[in-house]
């Protein structure tokens, strides 16, 4: 009886020492990260696509990072204080922080890239950082002064949405063409190694990074595969240990989550909180009529693009605000799947049906991400014929799309956005009159303009009293819900789906697209 004691206790304890393994993070191994589509280029800010964000973040860094909560955590800044008056942004930078070509990263990379890069080329980060003045107070502390209030600020201060570049590689250059592009320099925990075209990008680690002992992985190769169904089959060979948005197709991505080695989350996303729209160019007719966004509204069974598009992967979207942000307004227009009040809409405006049953014709420009998207545009071609609309649908790979799209060369688009945690920082940009900028991308391409509109984006923006910003964000969702300012389809719920050897790679609000210094792969049995 003794012996079978001693025995049992025997296993016990190897069974625990097993476990205990198993979490005590493992040094080196390649990553193998699915990629889809190919972006046009990694340097964030520059290059704001989903595909193109999920490496460049390994790269780059910036101020802060953000836990699930969304409240701050030092990165390149390992303290900062804010004044009473909410005027003044101090940051203490880290001294320790090399650049990957061995410059060091001091004070003048911040100034430059909030006070030049971001309000140049940074759609979203322009209108947050136009409003701020970066102060050098000495080379390892800025300061940033703003003439009014900005609640949102602190939450401004991410990888995706203010990268800092090297000063000595950007500065006096033609930013969007700079040869750094290319070879991206950043001070994150994995450096630029190679882009082979049409087959990878290939990552190494970062041997001088200021996070001492990080990064665990030796590598990550973020590799090309054209079809999905190559791609869920790899997935589930084990090929690749990651795979994210627009990566699997999302029955794929459910038929995956179930296999006893593999696992997925949504957590990650609450950062971006992501809608998907269709985009109207409102410069032109039918679509400057808010009738014609409205009959549209009411001809789409969002209720069905949700179950049978996107897989359960989401909540049908009620207007610009994700019902998970705390200014969100339940309390707007209700369009629900109606063809009479479409056709009514649409009969009002005077646009008959013809002998061949047809009112309109119209072009919607897919989004280039997968057979989901393709589904989502054929699924309203679908739908509109119903109420008398031809669709003529448009592709183009993901360079030529957001090429139309930044020059509003389109009739309709469907597209995403992350609307962030703050309305101020992510929703506004699409529908204010003075952020129609034609050649950047992800602002207001539609050409949607209220007064109205504006005044209470910019009291909303620069007032601290909480409950009043609620107040004035309620009355601008009512607003652009009424004008159907764009046709808003679901809040996507995206699923990352990782091998379960790899660990902690999805532990703060920005979930893949955080920077992998602390991600690690079990060695293979």
């Amino acid at each position: 009886m003794r012996r079978l004691f001693r025995i049992s206790i025997c296993m016990l304890l190897s069974f625990w020492m097993v476990l205990a393994a198993a979490q005590t993070p493992t040094r080196g191994g390649t990553l193998q990260s699915v990629l889809w589509p190919e972006p046009p280029g990694i340097v964030p800010g520059l290059f704001l696509q989903s595909p193109a964000l999920l490496p460049g973040t390994k790269i780059f860094e910036s101020l802060l990072t953000y836990d699930f909560k969304l409240e701050p955590q030092p990165m390149l800044a390992e303290s900062w204080t804010i004044s009473p008056d909410g005027r003044k942004y101090t940051f203490k930078l880290r001294r320790d922080v090399k650049w990957h070509d061995g410059k060091p990263f001091t004070a003048d990379d911040v100034v430059f890239t909030f006070g030049e890069f971001l309000v140049d080329v940074h759609p979203r980060s322009k209108a947050v950082f136009q409003r701020t003045k970066v102060v050098k107070l000495d080379s390892h502390t800025v300061e940033f002064v703003l003439a009014e209030p900005f609640s949102p600020l602190i939450r401004s201060f991410d990888t995706i949405g203010a990268p800092i570049l090297p000063a000595h590689l950007y500065k006096g250059t033609d930013l969007r063409k700079n040869p750094a592009n290319s070879t991206p320099v950043g001070t994150g925990p994995f450096k630029f190694k190679e882009w082979k075209r049409g087959e990878y990008i290939h990552l190494v680690r970062n041997d001088a990074y200021w996070r001492k002992g990080l990064p665990y992985l030796d590598e990550i190769y973020y590799r090309f595969v054209p079809d999905a169904a190559s791609r869920a089959l790899a997935m589930e060979g084990q090929q690749f240990h990651i795979a994210t948005q627009n990566d699997l197709e999302l029955i794929d991505a459910a038929r995956l989550a179930k296999l006893p080695y593999l696992q997925a989350t949504n957590k990650g996303w609450e950062w971006g909180s992501p809608i998907a729209w269709i985009e109207l160019n409102l410069r032109k007719p039918p679509y400057n009529d808010k009738r014609f966004r409205q009959a549209i509204m009411h001809a789409l069974n969002r209720q069905q693009v949700r179950d049978n598009i996107f897989q359960g992967f989401a909540k049908i979207a009620t207007g610009p605000i994700h019902s998970d942000s705390p200014f969100y307004e339940p309390q707007v227009r209700n369009y629900d799947y109606n063809k009479a009040k479409a056709e009514a809409l649409l009969d009002e405006m005077g646009l008959k049906k013809g002998a061949n049953g047809m009112r309109t014709t119209v072009k919607l420009l897919g989004l280039p991400y997968g057979e989901v998207w393709n589904r989502a545009a054929e699924s309203t071609r679908q739908a509109l014929r119903q109420v008398g609309i031809e669709v003529v649908l448009e592709s183009s790979d993901a360079a030529g799309w957001v090429d139309r799209l930044k020059n509003w060369d389109f009739e309709m688009i469907m597209t995403y956005l992350t609307t962030l945690s703050d309305p101020a920082l992510g929703v506004s940009r699409t529908f204010l009159t003075d952020n129609q900028r034609k050649g950047v991308p992800f602002t207001n391409e539609s050409g949607y303009s209220n007064p109205k509109v504006d005044a209470l984006f910019k009291e909303a923006a620069s007032t601290v009293d909480e409950a009043r910003r609620k107040q004035l964000y309620s009355e601008v969702q009512k607003i652009l819900v009424e004008d159907a300012a764009v046709i808003w389809l679901v809040e996507l719920q995206w699923p990352t789906v990782t091998n379960k050897r790899l660990h902690d790679a999805v532990i703060n609000g920005l979930g893949p697209n955080g920077n992998f210094a602390e991600a690690w792969l079990e060695k293979a049995p």
